[in-house]
């Protein structure tokens, strides 16, 4: 029986101590207890698939990205789902925020396991690659590079245990060209392509759930005819062999930081629930009839940023 303070005590070992080694000893050592504890890292697809399939309804899933004290944050997350009994959950980083706040994609997990195990958690952890997202002016200069960059992440997350990745090419629409197709082209080429990457590195026996994106947060709303675009570009540089993306998120009227007003607050959230509707009800309607691609496609992921 391991007590509580020996999980604070190695998981303060496996983020800080001075030794390479021992940290990564540890870090293991967390992975196993929360294995021998039926902790489990886990794809989300199957509940999206049910989902879209009408199996279930009037839920969500919330994203919770923690970019500082981990371990501690995510204690707090188990602790309140439990009291609450909440279903599915999903903590999740993004690519430049593992950058900025030193969090590779192993230290994460790792802590989110060992907040799991102390607070005596059991079943399956979603851990997400949110906005894993390409620089336009970087694969403007060099694409190769810049792809290459993205893949190199996506590997090293995958191996970590992200079992769910969201791929944002969105920066790389171009809204000057002529025809919404060659504006949405190197977004979907690249998501295209970032999906085949990802199915080439899924474990034995799991399909990583993998998101898209149109739309760019604080510009204008996403349209029905920008997401066809998007969409018909994709299915067809992915090809009916391989398993598309699950979900792709879409402006709806939100701004990164929230709108600051006069006195220093926060305007209330704007959600445009109608382009929610017309969006959802084109991807129901139209796409999912389309030969290769799932119905999960229809799954969309409102860009909600306070």
């Amino acid at each position: 029986m391991v007590s509580s303070n020996a999980i604070d005590d190695m998981i303060e070992r496996a983020m800080f101590d001075a030794d390479p080694q021992a940290r990564q000893s540890y870090q293991q050592k967390i992975r196993d207890l929360a294995s021998t504890r039926g902790i489990n890292l886990a794809s989300i697809q199957g509940l999206y698939e049910a989902a879209a399939k009408g199996l279930f309804g009037k839920r969500t899933v919330p994203a919770i990205n923690i970019r500082g004290l981990t371990y501690q944050v995510a204690r707090v997350i188990f602790r309140t789902a439990l009291k609450y009994k909440v279903g599915a959950l999903i903590f999740e980083i993004a690519r430049t925020e593992m950058a900025y706040t030193d969090q590779p994609a192993a230290d994460y997990v790792t802590s989110v396991l060992a907040a799991a195990i102390r607070e005596g958690f059991k079943g399956p952890v979603f851990v997400q690659g949110d906005h894993f997202q390409l620089s336009q002016s970087k694969f403007a200069s060099n694409p190769t590079e810049e792809v290459r960059a993205i893949e190199k992440s996506t590997r090293d997350a995958i191996n970590a245990g992200f079992l769910n990745i969201d791929i944002d090419s969105s920066t790389l629409v171009d809204l000057e060209k002529p025809s919404l197709d060659a504006q949405q082209k190197n977004n979907y080429m690249v998501a295209a392509d970032m999906t085949r990457f990802i199915r080439n590195l899924e474990p034995k026996g799991v399909t990583i759930s993998v998101g898209g994106e149109v739309g760019e947060v604080g510009k204008a709303n996403t349209t029905v005819e920008e997401l066809r675009a998007f969409m018909k570009g994709y299915l067809k540089r992915l090809g009916a062999d391989v398993k598309g993306i699950s979900k792709i998120a879409v402006q709806t009227g939100t701004t990164h930081g929230g709108v600051v007003l006069p006195d220093g607050s926060i305007a209330d959230v704007k959600l445009d629930f109608k382009t929610i509707e017309e969006l959802d009800r084109f991807l129901f309607e139209k796409i999912r009839r389309i030969r290769g691609i799932t119905e999960t496609s229809s799954m969309i992921v409102a860009k909600q940023v306070v």
